[in-house]
């Protein structure tokens, strides 16, 4: 996967989530294990693709450039917006200030934090493929996460104990294609777990065990809403930074073009607060940062002080210590919720005087001496619960495609190569394979936004596939100077293996 451009809308996506969320994060637990009376815990997923972006150079190096031009542009605003956007800058001056810092290397933070004990790191499926849409073809399913264990172990230096499932989607028999990938467990939503076979008697506040040996938390909905939800819970809070308004959309045309943008779009350059649910876009106030931190605070108090009270019924009602999992996307800390991080950084502050403690998944089996053996439901977090939000008449068309350029990759590699050379075809038709594969393209095809862009991506990867994989079945074959072309744009994943996807993971047979 080659660096996007500069200015491009991904580059724009990828440096927004490193501003708002994956820097702050860092600084939270980095700041919070330092602390005597502070215990944090997390699990968190990095996965594969998230990983080689930010091991990648070239946007490395452009990041810097990113943050000190969005730093020009709010010396522009006018005085009603002076003094929010004097402290966006200061906020953007420290990320710029913490990046140097470090060189950019946030994976070796990752690493650090997790060789203290104080985050445990999961692994995703490669490219996020929504698994029970590519299980026609379970080899494709395998690939997804042979694949990912190896961008792990590449970046890490171990093996990954634990996966998080693209969008918790689950299917009967799944278990079996982690464990023969080393991933001893994951997370469910709530009914995955509740839904298992026979009935889990500690419903979702005790992991279970499925006979293959792979164990899966559930998670609890009591815990998750009021962090999650911008209408039910905290993020909607009229004194928190409203997202969806963005200086992006009011800059002058003439502003854009000079940083080489062409249509408004959103920056990360937000000066408003939410005002209140009713009040348009253009009538929110501005932001005050001292107002919003006040809140902060309270909304921790109040959600550490819910979880004692839950806590507390729940042992009398199992009579054993409950667990309570609440997974969210981590760009909710921050991006999609401005004050998240804080929120977190309260969160562990304040959890003594709750007498509250926190866990990482992995720490829990350790202690755990047994698990209750059952087979989990097929389930998703989607809306609905299922799989119907990556199935539908916007993005259906999708399946058939998957399908058939899965068979033909399966067939291709049981068929064997007849030189290194071959092997390179086959391992880039693999990465372009994976690539299309991607979850986030359904998304998007079913919410509406950005869905030429989807659908560009979508038919360019699949277009390669064909054009690598049809190359192997003729006598002229693929130029090589076209092979190192692809090879160079869509470089991800450097350890591929192209006999992942042979149904019994041989090496490539080389037919003399």
């Amino acid at each position: 996967m080659r660096s996007s451009k500069p200015g491009s809308l991904d580059e724009d996506w990828f440096f927004q989530a490193l501003m708002e969320c994956y820097l702050p994060l860092l600084k939270v637990l980095e700041n919070s294990s330092c602390s005597n009376n502070q215990n944090p815990k997390l699990t968190i997923s990095l996965s594969p693709t998230l990983l080689s972006l930010l091991n990648d150079q070239d946007l490395k190096n452009r990041f810097p450039k990113w943050l000190k031009t969005r730093l020009n542009i709010l010396k522009t605003v006018n005085k009603d917006q002076k003094n929010s956007a004097d402290f966006l800058a200061n906020n953007i001056s420290i990320q710029l200030s913490d990046w140097s810092a470090c060189e950019g290397d946030l994976i070796k933070r990752f690493s650090d934090l997790r060789k203290s004990n104080v985050i445990d790191i999961l692994t995703c499926a490669a490219t996020h493929g929504y698994l029970p849409l590519l299980r026609e073809n379970t080899e494709c399913v395998f690939a997804q996460l042979s694949t990912a264990v190896k961008e792990h172990i590449r970046f890490f230096g171990i093996n990954p104990q634990g996966i998080w499932l693209p969008e918790c989607a689950y299917f009967e028999g799944l278990d079996k294609l982690m464990i023969e990938n080393g991933l001893r467990y994951s997370v469910l939503d709530g009914h995955g777990v509740l839904h298992a076979k026979p009935r889990p008697k500690y419903g979702i506040y005790a992991p279970i065990c499925t006979k293959n040996g792979v164990a899966f938390f559930g998670r609890d909905s009591a815990s998750t809403l009021p962090v999650w939800s911008s209408r039910q819970g905290y993020p909607g809070d009229s004194n928190y930074r409203e997202f969806h308004r963005d200086l992006g959309w009011d800059l002058p045309f003439e502003t854009l073009a000079e940083i080489g943008i062409d249509k408004p779009r959103p920056l990360g350059l937000k000066l408003n607060k939410i005002t209140g649910q009713n009040v348009s876009l253009k009538e929110k106030a501005f932001y005050q940062a001292e107002d919003a931190a006040v809140k902060v605070k309270e909304h921790a108090k109040e959600y550490l002080l819910s979880r004692n009270i839950q806590l507390k019924n729940l042992y009398k009602a199992i009579n054993q210590e409950p667990l309570l999992v609440a997974p969210f996307d981590a760009e909710l800390f921050g991006h999609w919720w401005f004050e998240g991080p804080k929120f977190l950084s309260e969160i562990f502050k304040q959890a003594g005087e709750q007498d509250i403690e926190f866990t990482k998944l992995n720490d829990v089996l350790k202690e755990t001496s047994r698990l209750q053996l059952c087979d989990p439901c097929p389930s998703s977090w989607g809306q609905g619960g299922f799989h119907k939000y990556w199935i539908n008449e916007r993005n259906s068309w999708l399946i058939p495609e998957w399908s058939n350029a899965g068979k033909a990759m399966v067939e291709r590699c049981e068929n064997g190569v007849k030189n290194q050379l071959e092997i390179r075809v086959l391992q880039q038709a693999a990465r372009e394979l994976l690539l299309s594969q991607s979850s986030d393209w359904s998304f998007i095809l079913k919410a509406g936004t950005t869905t030429e862009l989807a659908k560009e991506r979508i038919e360019r990867h699949l277009k390669r596939f064909w054009l690598l994989i049809n190359s192997l079945g003729n006598d002229e074959g693929l130029p090589q100077s076209k092979l190192m072309e692809l090879e160079k744009e869509d470089c991800i994943f450097p350890l591929i293996q192209a006999n992942d996807w042979q149904r019994h993971q041989k090496p490539l047979a080389v037919k003399e």
